[in-house]
Parts: structure tokens; C-alpha cells; sequence
């Protein structure tokens, strides 16, 4: 008989999504930093997991624990278990990492399986695995992911405990070198050589400023504009495109760019456009010359200048760049220097010759740059970068070879050097001519290509100093690198090979894994920026990673039309797909659940009702290729305010599914027998969903799990004709039971909220008329009156409109009001949060809460702003809907606030606390 585990009864969602979301914000030695991986999943949902996937459910050991009460507490002392695995900090407590392998050593027979992700991509899940103690496999077909895998699991255990080869280290610290300590101090010591030999040959490009008191500074940065003929032919001046004129915005300390058109006899215009510093909190005066999607102006006669202008004269090599400002190092702060000719001539070096160059992806959507003519890797960059990036790629075969002159062997160089390959790989993304300045008041430094998963255009761009020791250097580099190696687990064994994932899972080993999204990002075009100049630093050291000009495209599992065409895309991702299941299905162990994540959210409508493409392909793929879904649980992996998510309502959670194999006895209903169980099981389902702080964005795709886990559990379920019926007629029916959930969970509310909820379902926050409103209000045993005296809703002249919370009143007091309603809460939550951030929001609801009378009540809060979103996403109320699912998505730290704030209390009128408590 099976035995169910963790995963399939129960988990500690709250502590994991809580842990997952605050991860996003560490960065000192954290794994991401050791190279960039596009959407990596938090380190802590991938732990917990990987435990609750191996280790038994106490209902599954009757024998150990015969009574509910005692599963029940065994169940919460395996939770305390993962509560303390998540948090971050306790990655180096080996008392609590031995608990957690005794635990999965006890629930395998003492022989845990190799857990094996066949889509890697940035290494999250056999990393976890390896830090558990477990046995890792990766593979993937992009040569990127396999080296940043190689480097987190593979590389770091064969040199457990070795010390350090460059001279004098080991001999200057006499003390036991332990994990990785000795492999990342040579890390920062050759990269240190690194850096010195580098700046002895070409540290000449990289002038100093020279700052008004006479003293010179190290250059940060150059702040460069792109520019463009002006296509007025009564102008024709070189005309700035320039997306903001802003350098710094510290309050008293601002800074901005000043430009200015002035005459010059040498330009065929006969005019030029030159630049200064200005400061003051005013900011800047002109407006920014590229300011619309639609293109931008000229700065001196204000023609209009149109994307398609620039794309023909980009295309054409055409586009120039004129230096705006100098950023240079302070005594604690930014010092913005006007332009000069002797800093824009120390860029104007000759192209070198030997430079990768190969031809980039001209997919629309991820990469904008060749649309303006930058085709090649090569013209990503300036010449003063492709002359430094060169010389750094070939010193990291020299570190290489001086490591061995220095008592390495060649393995333990070879390792070094693909640290020191990420070194500079890293320094790409900051050291390209698509980087741009921070300037808002707590950045002002650097900020990199991929601060969003896409190649896009930079019209201001910067060029960073790679010897400064700030943002986007080879000092900063170096230490991302050199930390988060130091940290990684560094023991047991590990495999990673390069392959596409429907070629095979190893026998015997356990999934766990993240599959691409169906037509999302196509990672392989985005990881040429940086194959080309991993492939120049490690030919020698991974011949066989590197032997392509780029990153292999065409056996990548995405569904993209420009590949493959419209209806190609759709079927070689489907039997990807089919075939990756199927495999895994052949090898698996059935006393074991697979797990698999998955996040997409394209909606399609059509004459079945809503379904997703990318859900019904993955779906189609498990089951088809014999597989039963047996849990589903919807885990934070991305923070609140990622820049994809800023005016979107974007996922904020991934859908953790287990599987089994199907029984071979599994039989078959019908479409009723299945929307009969859907009725039974699904309601309770979403309820448990939500309360697991799903936001309301993702609940239609958490949904998914367990309706489909009804429709999996049948070899099929035969329509009234005998057919079988499609995985996207079982979708369609999961989302008319979702509203159905929904719509009934509004008797559960109070009567105002009911009230509420029926008039925003019919007017939003627009008007309707009174009389219509007051028959409402009396069916639900309220009245307009009373709501609007309680500031939910305005009546005049004989019309009713509800209140927006932006519009409620800040004096507003949850403890005095005599009446109040979940409907106010809300409202009220979303005014503070919006304005005030979590943490006041997060005091607000504890005042809610702290009411004698209990009116107010945390889930109902939450599970109406479920109901409201799915309203105003029906009636295409954007706003209203990004308002209610950024309210539900912020839930777990807003409750965290709430239960940890001191009680207040009702003294003398005024509002004071309970210091007691």
C-alpha cells in the first residue's frame, strides 16, 4: 500500500510563502548572486518541498500514530520542522539539517532517491536537494544552466575542505578550511590579480574626472544619450533621445542633466546639443526627449522624431551617442560632473578584432535592441567595453594557468576559472551599452540589462567604470561570486549534463521540477548575451558546453511561432511535453509523488468557457503520459512590487502539484459522475486555497489542481457521445464551479457587505440610481441611510455610489466606530496599504481585530477581496482588480504585523496600547 506524504495532507504554507516573498530581498551570498538565472524559484519553497515530497504524513504510519490527535500533533512537529528548514538564515545549522535527513531517511527505508530536475535552468531544486543531503541530478539543454549547475552542485563537493593554492593565503591563515572557503578565497585572490593585471593594461581608458576643488576622483560611470539625425530637413540637428534628464533625487541633493542647443559650425546642422549639471529640487525644466511609446522630439525644433525613424536609421547604422554627464566617487555621496572632451575621447577606442560577434534572436517581444539595428552580440556593447571585456575573458585563462604554476592541479584551475568566468560573465550585465542610472533616491547606481527579462532598448544608457569599487564592478563581482560560493552546501555527489528534457530522466531518480510556461520566455535567445563570453573565457576548460556560436534554440521546449509557426509551436511543445511525462512515468517509483511547479496565466475564451493554453498543454502531457495528481498547493515564489508586476495584476504564486502514476486498473465515468464530484470536492478545495493566501490573481490557476486532480484520477471521462472528454471542457467546468464557490461565499458575509458586493457586482464604483439601491439594501436588512452615515457609500439627488478607498476619510478609526463591516475593512486596508506600505496596514488590521464585538474577521476580509477581484476582472476594472490582488498577495506580512503589534486599548477617549501584551 502506498504511503501518503507530507505534500499530499498538509503543509505550513504561511511560514514558507512568508519566507519565499522575504527571500527575494537577500543578496549577501545568496545563490542568485552567484550568476543571473531568469525566474529562479525560491530556495525555501524548493526545501520544503523536497522534505514534504519525501517525507511520510503521520496518517500514512497507522501503526506509530492510531488517533487523529496523535497525527495531528506529529503533523505540526514535522510543520515546526519546515518552518525553521525556510528561513534563510538557518542554512548553516547542522543540528536542524541532520533532523530534517533523519526524517527522510526514516520515511525511505534508509535509501532516499536522487532527486533529478531535467529542466534546471538556474539550479534552485537540486540545489535544495543536495542541501538536505540527498543525492542531485540536473540537466537542461541550455549550456548556461548547466554551467551555473556544475558550478552550485557539482564543482563545490569535490573540493570540500581544500585550502587555498594562491601563495600566501593558507600559510597567512593557519585555521581548518571548511565546504567551499578555501575554492572561494582563491576566487577573491585571482580575481584580485585579475583586476590589477587588467587596469596595468588598459586602466588608461578609464580617466579620472576632474572635480571643481581641483582633486580627481574615480569615474562610476558615463551617462551617454543615443542620438539621431532629426528627420526636419530645415534641422537635421544630431538630436538627443533621452528617456529622463535625471542623475540623482536624495531630497536636497538633487541632480538633473541641463541641455542646451548651441551653435557649431563644424556639424552639417550648424547646430549641437550640449550638456551641464543642474541642481535643485525643481528637477528639470525641458521634458524628456523620449517620453512616449511612440517615439520622441527634437530638442531644438520639437519635430517629431517616430520609432520607425530611429529603427531605419539604427538599421542603418546611423545611430550615434553623445556624452551627458560623468558620475564620480565622493566622500559619501555622488559627485555629477558636466561632460568633457578629453572624457569623450578616452571612449573613442578601435572595435577589436577578436570579439564575439555572433548574430542575436530578433523575437519581437524579449528583444528590442535588434530592432534598432544592434544585431550582433558584439554591438550590445561600447568599444571601450568590448576592449575590457576581451582583456578580462583572456585573464581568466592566465588566472588559470597561474593557479597551476602555483601547485593547482588542473582540475582544481579549471574550477577556478569557471568562477572567474562568472566574474566577468556577471559584469556584462552591468558593463553593456543597454545599462542605464539609477537615479531614485536610495539607488543611484548602475542598474543592469536584465532588470526585467527582456533585451530592452536604452536610449540614456551608462558605462560603468569596471575599476570603481561600486555597482557594476569587477571588486563587486568578484565578492557576489567569492560569497555566495562559500555558502553552498559543498557535500555529497551531484550530476549535471547537458540535454534536452524529453530525452530521458535517469532510472531511478525522483522529480521535482519547474517547466517552462508554455510560449513564455524564450531563455535560450536571452542567454546568448552571455554564452558568448562564457564560450571565450572556458573553450579550453568546457570544450563540449561551449562548441556552438550560441545557445541551442531549436529543441527548446517553448511554444515559440516564430520558430516553429503558429500551429507548429503548439504540437512540438505538446509532445515535448508528452514525451518528458511519459519517460519520467516509465522509471517511476509509485511509493513516491513526482512534483512539478507551474505559473502560467494566459487565459483563452471560447466556446467551452475560459481555459489556458499553457495549462491544458502541461495537463495534457501528465495525463496522457499516465500520471494522477494528487495534491496542489499555491506557493509564493515572486515578491510584492517586482517590476513585471508594477500596474499588472502578474502571478505572484506558483502551483506546487504532486503526482503518482495512474493505476492501470483506473477506470472511467462520466461527464456527470465528474461534475458531480467536482460539486463535492472543489468547494472545500478553494476554500482551503484561500486561506493558504493564494492571491487572487493565481486562484483560477490554483483551481486547477484539484478539480484536476478528479478529472486525473480516471483513465478518462466519456462525454455523452462517448468521447473522451478534452482537458479543456474539464477547465471550462472547474471555472463555472470557481464562480460558483464564489458567489456563494457572499452568505457568509454581513449584511452590508452583502450589500456591497451585489451593487459593485452591477456599477463598480460608478453610479446607480436610489431607488434601485434602497430595494437592495432592504432585501439584505440594511438600509442607504445607515451605509452612508458608516462612509461606504454617497447618496444625492437621487443617485448611490459607492466609496473608493482612496476617497475614504484618514480619520477613520476601526475601535470607535459603533458599527463597522468587512466590507469597511477592506476598503480601509487598501486605502493604508497603497499609501502607507504594509506595515501601518498591518496596524490597522489589528485594530480591526481587536474590536469587542468581533465584527471584523481576517479570512472573510481576504476572501472578499478574492470575490471583488474575480468581479472587477470580469468587467475589465483593472485598477480595481490590481487593488484587490496586491491587498491579498501583501496578506502574509500584513498578518504578521497584525499579530505581532501590541493590542491597543480604549483609554480615556484616546487610542493607547497594552504595553503587557
Amino acid at each position: 500500500m502506498q504511503k501518503r506524504k507530507l505534500i499530499e495532507v498538509a503543509l505550513p504554507l504561511e511560514a514558507m510563502n512568508r519566507e519565499s516573498g522575504r527571500e527575494k530581498s537577500i543578496r549577501h551570498g545568496h545563490p542568485s548572486t552567484l550568476h543571473l538565472w531568469w525566474a529562479r524559484r525560491p530556495l525555501a519553497t524548493a526545501r520544503a518541498v523536497i522534505f514534504a515530497q519525501l517525507v511520510d504524513d503521520p496518517s500514512a504510519r497507522p501503526e506509530e500514530f492510531p488517533t487523529e490527535e496523535l497525527q495531528r500533533k506529529e503533523r505540526e512537529r514535522l510543520h515546526g520542522i519546515i518552518e525553521r528548514l525556510v528561513i534563510w538564515e538557518n542554512i548553516g545549522d547542522q543540528q536542524l539539517y541532520a533532523a530534517a535527513k533523519a526524517e527522510i531517511l526514516k520515511s525511505t527505508n534508509g535509501s532516499p532517491p536522487t532527486i533529478h530536475d531535467p529542466f534546471a535552468g538556474g539550479g534552485t531544486i537540486p540545489l535544495e536537494a543536495q542541501r538536505l543531503g540527498l543525492e542531485a541530478s540536473a540537466s537542461d539543454l541550455n549550456p548556461v544552466s548547466v554551467l551555473i549547475n556544475k558550478a552550485l552542485i557539482e564543482i563545490p563537493p569535490k573540493f570540500n575542505g581544500r585550502a587555498p593554492v594562491f601563495p600566501g593565503i593558507a600559510d597567512s591563515e593557519i585555521r581548518e578550511w571548511n565546504g567551499s572557503e578555501g575554492l572561494a578565497a582563491d576566487v577573491r585572490a585571482y580575481g584580485a590579480w585579475l583586476r590589477e593585471q587588467a587596469q596595468q593594461r588598459i586602466g588608461f581608458l578609464y580617466p579620472k574626472a576632474n572635480l571643481n576643488d581641483g582633486r580627481e576622483a574615480t569615474v562610476i560611470a558615463w551617462i551617454w544619450a543615443r542620438t539621431v539625425r532629426c528627420p526636419n530637413p530645415a534641422c537635421r540637428i544630431e538630436a538627443p533621445l533621452v528617456k529622463t534628464w535625471w542623475l540623482g533625487k536624495k531630497k536636497g541633493k538633487e541632480t538633473f542633466v541641463v541641455p542646451r542647443v548651441t551653435t557649431d559650425p563644424a556639424d552639417p546642422s550648424g547646430l549641437r546639443v550640449t550638456f551641464s549639471i543642474g541642481t535643485g529640487a525643481g528637477g528639470p525644466s525641458i521634458p524628456p526627449t523620449m517620453a512616449g511609446r511612440q517615439g520622441g522630439a527634437c530638442l531644438s525644433c520639437k519635430a517629431a522624431i517616430t520609432r520607425n525613424h530611429i529603427k531605419t536609421e539604427g538599421l542603418a547604422g546611423r545611430l550615434g551617442a553623445s556624452l551627458m554627464a560623468v558620475v564620480a566617487e565622493g566622500n559619501r555621496r555622488r559627485v555629477y560632473c558636466d561632460p568633457s572632451d578629453s572624457h569623450s575621447e578616452a571612449a573613442r577606442v578601435p572595435r577589436p578584432e577578436d570579439v564575439p560577434d555572433a548574430e542575436l534572436s530578433t523575437h519581437s517581444q524579449y528583444m528590442g535592441a535588434p530592432l534598432y539595428g544592434m544585431m550582433t552580440t558584439s554591438a550590445l556593447f561600447t568599444n571601450r567595453q568590448l576592449v575590457a571585456l576581451t582583456t578580462f575573458c583572456d585573464l581568466v585563462n592566465e588566472a588559470r594557468a597561474r593557479a597551476i604554476a602555483d601547485g593547482a592541479d588542473a582540475e582544481y584551475a579549471d574550477a577556478l576559472a569557471l568562477y572567474l568566468a562568472f566574474v566577468v560573465s556577471r559584469l556584462t550585465d552591468y558593463q553593456s551599452n543597454l545599462t542605464t542610472w539609477a537615479s531614485n533616491p536610495q539607488m543611484e547606481i548602475l542598474r543592469n540589462v536584465f532588470s526585467r527579462q527582456a533585451l530592452s532598448m536604452a536610449w540614456d544608457f551608462a558605462e560603468g567604470n569596471p575599476f570603481a569599487a561600486s555597482s557594476g564592478s569587477l571588486v563587486k563581482m568578484t565578492a557576489a561570486v567569492a560569497n555566495a560560493l562559500e555558502r553552498l552546501p559543498a557535500r555529497g555527489t551531484a550530476s549535471v549534463y547537458q540535454a534536452p528534457a524529453q530525452d530521458g530522466v535517469p532510472a531511478g531518480a525522483l522529480i521535482s521540477t519547474d517547466p517552462p510556461y508554455y510560449d513564455n520566455v524564450p531563455y535560450a535567445d536571452l542567454s546568448d548575451f552571455f554564452y558568448v563570453w562564457l564560450r571565450r573565457a572556458l573553450r579550453t576548460v568546457h570544450p563540449d558546453l561551449t562548441s556552438t556560436l550560441l545557445v541551442p534554440k531549436s529543441e527548446e521546449l517553448v511554444a515559440d511561432m516564430q520558430r516553429h509557426g503558429r500551429d507548429g509551436a503548439r504540437t512540438f511543445f505538446e509532445d515535448g511535453f508528452r514525451r518528458v511525462f511519459e519517460c519520467a512515468r516509465d522509471s517511476a517509483d509509485p511509493s513516491l509523488p513526482i512534483t512539478v511547479y507551474y505559473a502560467f496565466r494566459q487565459v483563452d475564451r471560447g466556446a467551452e468557457g475560459e481555459a489556458s493554453s499553457g495549462w491544458e498543454t502541461l495537463l495534457e502531457g501528465m495525463i496522457s503520459g499516465g500520471w494522477e495528481i494528487t495534491s496542489t498547493w499555491p506557493v509564493r515564489t515572486e515578491s510584492a512590487g517586482r517590476m513585471r508586476d508594477i500596474g499588472s495584476n502578474a502571478l505572484a504564486s506558483s502551483i506546487v502539484l504532486s503526482l503518482r502514476p495512474r493505476p492501470e486498473s483506473a477506470g472511467t465515468t462520466d461527464r456527470r459522475g465528474f461534475i458531480a464530484d467536482l460539486g463535492a470536492e472543489l468547494p472545500g478545495a478553494l476554500r482551503r486555497l484561500q486561506q493558504g493566501q493564494v492571491a487572487p490573481v493565481d486562484l483560477p490557476q490554483a483551481a486547477i489542481g484539484p478539480g484536476m486532480a478528479v478529472f486525473s484520477r480516471h483513465s478518462g471521462v466519456l462525454e455523452a457521445d462517448g468521447s473522451k472528454m478534452s482537458v479543456r471542457s474539464a477547465l471550462a467546468r472547474i471555472n463555472e464551479i470557481l464562480d460558483q464557490v464564489l458567489n456563494e461565499q457572499e452568505g457568509d458575509f454581513d449584511p452590508t457587505s452583502r450589500f456591497a458586493i451585489a451593487w459593485y457586482r452591477g456599477h463598480g464604483y460608478g453610479v446607480g440610481k436610489f431607488g434601485d439601491a434602497d430595494n437592495l439594501a432592504r432585501a439584505r436588512n440594511t438600509s442607504v441611510d445607515i451605509m452612508e452615515r458608516d462612509k461606504i457609500l454617497t447618496s444625492r439627488a437621487g443617485n448611490v455610489q459607492l466609496i473608493k478607498p482612496a476617497d475614504l476619510p484618514w480619520d477613520y478609526d476601526a475601535l470607535k466606530d459603533t458599527h463597522t463591516s468587512n466590507w469597511e475593512a477592506l476598503h480601509h486596508l487598501i486605502k493604508v496599504l497603497e499609501r502607507d506600505g504594509i506595515a501601518p496596514a498591518g496596524d490597522f488590521l489589528q485594530g480591526s481585530l481587536s474590536r469587542p464585538d468581533g465584527t471584523v474577521d481576517a479570512d472573510l476580509v481576504k476572501e472578499l477581496a478574492h470575490l471583488l477581484f474575480r468581479v472587477a476582472e470580469g468587467n475589465g476594472w483593472t485598477q480595481d482588480g490590481l487593488s484587490f490582488n496586491n491587498l491579498v498577495t501583501s496578506w502574509p506580512e500584513i498578518l504578521e504585523v497584525a499579530r505581532s503589534a501590541k493590542k491597543p486599548t480604549q483609554t480615556q477617549g484616546a487610542l493607547a496600547f497594552d504595553e503587557d501584551d
